[in-house]
């Protein structure tokens, strides 16, 4: 088992920089790409530190923010890598990472915005989706990033035409994003059950987030939603890829959604120990709870564990 880092860290001092459509607006073109490129290349860097840094605090996976190449997509200040005056050494230093990464057995993956809405009824909304998983694509293909995770989207009152529509938005991504495409399931509309028969169907695997399947429930145990998530990864020969959190306020606190800075280890299912699989631990207090919970999990008295190290 792994546990990964997603996107940011408390202490540890790596950071990553973004800027606004509007503050690039104000500049001329020329100017915004030497900003871009400064940023991107900045970013750059500090992947290979983010990399270094899980690899020496033994956690095995790390989830890239989306806005790494911030507002690559958009439509008025847009960009390609091509087009920043740092574009060759941004390229070499996202080949280093990918090494990186690679020979440390850290998994990478991608996790787009909520904005990402595939199923939407509304063709713009879709096509500004594609664009936005394509990036995503590139940047994967750039890093050996090997997830790209999303939502189903909205229900639009009726789920399996929303459904439908997913299906045949399908055929008009790229290889890139088609090979590394997973669905989540979510903490209001779709549940484990709700994907199951559609992941089967197309061979996407299937994220199983436990947090979300306790807010958002469907008959199903943990138990029971881990073995049917495991097997969509099985089916596609991936080791497969599962998310934990805790509730803020606990579970008997009010909405159990918002996310605590901490797991409880209460909340990790007994039936993870042992199995070789990937946890992004989504908790506030970012790489601090990762340790934790690590170091919570090797002292667990009801199951073996052995934690994935980066090494």
């Amino acid at each position: 088992m792994r546990l990964g880092l997603c996107c940011l860290f408390k202490k540890e001092p790596v950071s990553f920089r973004t800027t606004t459509a509007k503050s690039l607006l104000a500049l001329p073109r020329d100017q915004q790409f030497q900003k871009l490129s400064e940023i991107c290349f900045d970013n750059a860097t500090n992947l290979y530190l983010a990399l270094e840094t899980v690899h020496r605090l033994g956690i095995g996976a790390f989830r890239i923010m989306s806005p790494f190449f911030p507002r690559m997509t958009h439509p008025a200040v847009g960009y390609r890598l091509e087009d920043l005056p740092e574009g060759k050494n941004i390229s070499q230093k996202l080949a280093a990472s990918r090494s990186f990464a690679r020979k440390n057995d850290i998994r990478l993956s991608f996790h787009p915005d909520q904005f990402v809405v595939l199923s939407s009824p509304h063709s713009q909304v879709v096509a500004n989706s594609i664009r936005e998983l394509e990036y995503h694509g590139m940047l994967a293909d750039a890093v050996g990033a090997d997830v790209i995770n999303i939502h189903a989207g909205g229900v639009y009152g009726d789920k399996s035409q929303a459904l439908q529509r997913l299906n045949d938005v399908l055929p008009y991504l790229s290889v890139a994003v088609r090979k590394r495409l997973t669905l989540e399931n979510d903490d209001v509309s779709y549940t484990p059950m709700d994907l199951l028969s559609f992941c089967e169907r197309l061979s996407i695997p299937l994220v199983y987030d436990v947090h979300h399947h306790r807010c958002n429930p469907d008959g199903l145990s943990v138990v029971q939603a881990t073995t049917i998530a495991e097997k969509s990864w099985q089916a596609v020969g991936r080791q497969p890829y599962f998310h934990i959190s805790s509730p803020r306020n606990g579970w008997q606190g009010g909405d159990p959604k918002p996310h605590a800075d901490y797991i409880d280890p209460a909340d990790f299912p007994a039936c993870w120990l042992g199995r070789e699989m990937t946890v992004d631990v989504e908790a506030k207090a970012k790489e601090l709870a990762v340790t934790r919970l690590m170091a919570e999990l090797k002292n667990r008295p009801d199951a073996p564990v052995l934690l994935k190290s980066a090494s």
